[in-house]
């Protein structure tokens, strides 16, 4: 057979967004011959763990709206037209009065994502194009084949399956430490189910962002009710025989997210992103690193010089640590729920006005810009990326719903939810019997030991270790690598390790800082020891790359990925940019 008329094997391990997004980009793309098998864990396509029952309930819902979905098979606004009526009834949705900037019940999404996998694999049947769906499978394990240029995947249940490529499309992942050991000790708040717990006394959470958000509004449900008065004010009432009931959020700076508003962008400035000749020519010049104060410069400060010429005078002299400075002083000068309250009137007037906050949209628009070409940064520019730049962002951008926003604000001012700054030497104690206990020091510099019978962290999906890594026999054949990256000061590094850093190491080559996953090149192929990228594995499971991708937006990630893979797989090499010809990775 020619090259043109080989078939291509692919596996995409996982059903869920990354899983969606890769093969629409399959269907789409130029060539057509592939035979695509997708392997999907539970019973459904699309929805992943956040669009479904492990992730949501019907109050959940989304922090983005239809205008800021890239694309898949059709937008919401016209697939609302035909959705199930049962469907629309639930979610109290009229497609005539369908409104594409609103957000959406997560739930109700997961479904629209289900029906556009479907639409694809129709289209896929129309082109020709061999599709396998393999539901209820779990992959195993996989092993590379570099001498028969083959993937071998092991599914339960099933005798090994050979594929030219494997992409790597599973999701969120909570380890379970101490959940069902000790009762009423949640390392997550998912599956949301598990929260259905009537209490009469105080719930310990760990975190003030998103997801723990999504469990107050869970708990909340079960030991109360949400009313709207007269006034238009939403209000709680708790219900009598759960008086002792409320929540305690802790987070290291007392500060909740910032709330969802108007977006001039509704794409976030992708296309302001800087480009692969600018990266390499900025690594050149600085001793084969990216330097972070650049990428700030270009994909910040400077997008202020038309559009807010006297925020730019502000800000052009500061550093990323005055400015994150200058912006946390704000934020922590006043009380939490009282700022919360302001930005939450701030952002009606946003949205009704159709007027953006600007600084923190381009904050937002950073954080993109930032997280593909972070690999090259230094190891000194990757911990004041975590330590200085990130605290802020993930405040800013978390784009908290309306509707989550009223109900927090209904819980405050019943009485019922709190927010304590618990700072970066605090301690989740499990409990001997339930629960756990949280010790931390408190703003007036007294110790606190707090116990809670119910104890749920909240912190979000955490970035994997390498040793985490699902597919055992890609570490023993040392197919993948552990990220690391290195330091541009010998002695910072040297001084690092000596005072005891467990996460900086030394190589022929000079210090290093681990990041948690896997390392992998701007194609997301793995990458192993010697450096050498895989031709054959791909992987856009955010869990395990989140070293080389510290911050990780969800649709917009699968995108963006999903572009980078269809190309290398199209051209059949390796795809490295100018700046990974010249930095490879620490051996």
């Amino acid at each position: 057979m020619s090259k043109n008329t080989t078939k291509k094997r692919i596996a995409i391990l996982g059903g869920g967004p990354s899983g969606l997004f890769m093969f629409k980009r399959l269907i789409e793309s130029g060539p057509k011959n592939y035979e695509i098998e997708i392997f999907e864990r539970k019973g459904h396509l699309g929805m992943g763990m956040p669009y479904s029952a492990e992730g949501a309930n019907d109050e959940h819902i989304t922090n983005v709206s239809d205008n800021e979905i890239p694309k898949i098979f059709n937008n919401i606004e016209d697939w609302v037209k035909v959705a199930p009526k049962s469907l629309l009834k639930r979610f109290n949705i009229n497609p005539e009065k369908f409104n594409e900037y609103k957000v959406l019940p997560r739930l109700f999404f997961g479904e629209y994502l289900s029906a556009q996998f479907d639409l694809l694999i129709k289209r896929a049947d129309q082109e020709g194009i061999s599709v396998k769906i393999n539901l209820h499978s779990n992959v195993l394990d996989m092993i590379d084949l570099p001498g028969k240029g083959k993937v071998k995947i092991k599914v339960e249940g099933r005798e090994d399956i050979f594929f030219d490529f494997a992409i790597i499309c599973i999701g969120h992942n909570w380890p379970k430490n101490y959940e069902d050991k000790i009762p009423h000790y949640f390392d997550s708040p998912y599956p949301p189910k598990k929260l259905a717990l009537k209490l009469n006394h105080e719930v310990g959470i760990k975190g003030a962002a998103l997801t723990a958000i999504d469990a107050v509004r869970t708990l909340a449900r079960y030991n109360g009710n949400f009313y709207e008065g007269n006034d238009g004010k939403l209000y709680y009432k708790i219900n009598p025989e759960h008086e002792g009931f409320g929540i305690v959020m802790h987070s290291r700076n007392g500060l909740l997210p910032a709330i969802r508003f108007h977006l001039e962008d509704s794409h976030l400035g992708k296309d302001a992103t800087l480009s692969k000749e600018e990266i390499a020519q900025n690594i050149e010049e600085n001793d084969g690193f990216l330097s972070l104060d650049y990428v700030f410069d270009k994909n910040f400060k400077e997008m202020f010089v038309q559009k807010e010429p006297a925020f730019y005078k502000q800000i052009k002299n500061m550093s990323i640590e005055t400015f994150v400075d200058a912006m946390m002083d704000l934020r922590e000068k006043e009380d939490s729920f009282e700022l919360f309250k302001k930005e939450y009137e701030e952002a009606e007037q946003s949205i009704k006005k159709r007027e953006s906050v600007y600084w923190k949209e381009m904050l937002a628009v950073l954080s993109f810009a930032m997280n593909y070409p972070a690999k090259y940064f230094s190891a000194e520019d990757m911990q004041r990326l975590q330590q200085v730049l990130m605290p802020l962002i993930s405040i800013v951008i978390a784009f908290v719903p309306q509707s989550s926003c009223r109900e927090i604000m209904a819980l405050y001012d019943a009485g019922l939810l709190k927010l304590i700054a618990v700072g970066d030497d605090s301690k989740v104690v499990p409990g001997t019997k339930e629960g756990a206990t949280y010790a931390y020091t408190n703003e007036e510099g007294v110790e606190v030991d707090k116990h809670f019978k119910t104890f749920i962290d909240c912190t979000g999906q955490p970035h994997l270790s390498f040793n985490e890594f699902p597919f055992q026999r890609l570490i023993d054949r040392k197919t993948i690598s552990e990220a690391r990256i290195k330091f541009h000061s010998a002695h910072i590094g040297k001084k690092e390790m000596e005072q005891g850093n467990e996460n900086v190491g030394k190589t022929e080559k000079g210090y290093y800082l681990k990041v948690p996953g896997i390392t992998i090149n701007d194609a997301f192929q793995v990458v192993d020891e010697k450096g050498h990228a895989n031709k054959r594995i791909y992987i856009m499971a955010v869990p395990y790359i989140g070293g080389y991708n510290p911050d990780y937006s969800g649709i917009d990630f699968c995108e963006a990925a999903s572009e980078l893979i269809i190309d290398a797989i199209n051209k059949g090499n390796l795809v490295e940019t100018e700046a990974q010809l010249k930095v490879k990775p620490v051996k």
